[in-house]
């Protein structure tokens, strides 16, 4: 069973007053690129600096009373780590983060603050999967996925309704695509409430699971890459339940990035736009910055994080973005 609009507004109801409901500007300078109005949605500014949050809060408020004395249990790329910390740490809830070498030092650091148990296992987003089914077997905790869970897509999907009422009349969606909660959740609402509005993933060329998958119509194996937008890495999962469908049958088109752009849409959003944001956070302004987004109306683009090491940051903004276009190289410095 797919998640649908009512399940978003359902939702709505449930995290108000947990998460933030963050602004949507207009941005002067990509509408004159574009040569019509850009939207941001400036979600890199919700509580835990991404837009996990929604959807970990959801999951969270929607746990039985003996599901909550138990804990949860995750493994992220670190967004969805530091979501699941700060929900559950507000219910005075157990919670447990695994996630693999490839997660920046910077965002575990933060999940541990939070008070979350931080394992890391492993050089990809499987292997943090499977010490997270580990625990949820061995020790009973509740298990929460980072995307495909109908409550996190439910929660994901609530920045659709903002976006929607913010910008009635969007052409055009833009929305960062990795395992798709946040994609699907979003298209959910667009195609809705507005079913001629575009609904654009977007992603990076170096592991882009989610678009592997849907080029060969069915969830398939990625060798996951370092990358500037690390959070958007990691597979679908290949018993994928939901989000492959929904990403399926309700976005438009995906745009892949490399690495150069990517780095040129953060040093954009910083030098224009005056906002830290990180590479994932950045795809869709990247996305314009590149050429690669044709609009016939307004578009409203997802800014969907901030969590960058600043040291990477200042290196990007400096112009030193030939070690970060080489992936590896980024983390190496």
């Amino acid at each position: 069973m797919l998640v649908t609009l009512d399940d978003i507004r359902r939702a709505r109801h449930r995290i108000a007053g947990r998460i933030l409901e963050t602004s949507t500007v207009l941005s002067p300078t990509l509408s004159q690129r574009l040569g019509s109005p850009v939207h941001l949605k400036l979600e890199h500014r919700q509580a835990t600096g991404s837009f996990k949050l929604r959807g970990a809060s959801n999951a969270v408020a929607s746990l039985s009373v003996e599901e909550r004395k138990r804990g949860v249990v995750a493994a992220s790329t670190g967004n969805h780590g530091r979501a699941l910390a700060h929900a559950a740490r507000l219910e005075g809830m157990r919670a447990v983060i695994c996630m693999s070498t490839l997660v920046p030092a910077n965002k575990v650091e933060e999940i541990g603050r939070l008070g979350a148990e931080t394992r890391i296992v492993g050089s990809s987003q499987d292997d943090a999967q499977v010490e997270a089914e580990r625990l949820a077997g061995e020790e009973g905790l509740v298990m929460v996925p980072p995307f495909d869970h109908p409550a996190v897509i439910a929660g994901q999907g609530t920045l659709g309704l903002e976006m929607m009422e913010a910008v009635p009349d969007a052409a055009t969606v833009l929305v960062q695509l990795s395992g798709g909660g946040l994609a699907s959740g979003i298209a959910a609402v667009v195609k809705g409430v507005s079913p001629g509005t575009k609904v654009v993933g977007v992603s990076m060329a170096r592991g882009a699971a989610m678009k592997a998958s849907l080029d060969a119509g069915r969830p398939v194996p990625v060798e996951e890459l370092p990358t500037l937008a690390d959070s958007l890495g990691g597979g679908i999962g290949l018993d994928n339940q939901l989000t492959f469908a929904m990403c399926r049958d309700l976005l438009d088109d995906v745009l892949v990035l490399s690495e150069d752009e990517i780095a040129a849409g953060i040093r954009y959003a910083y030098e224009t736009e005056r906002e830290v944001v990180e590479g994932a956070g950045a795809v869709g302004i990247a996305a314009m910055l590149a050429g690669k987004v044709r609009a016939a109306g307004p578009v409203v683009a997802l800014v969907s994080g901030r969590n960058i090491d600043m040291a990477l940051h200042r290196r990007i903004v400096c112009g030193d973005v030939g070690a970060a276009a080489q992936g590896s190289g980024a983390w190496a410095a």
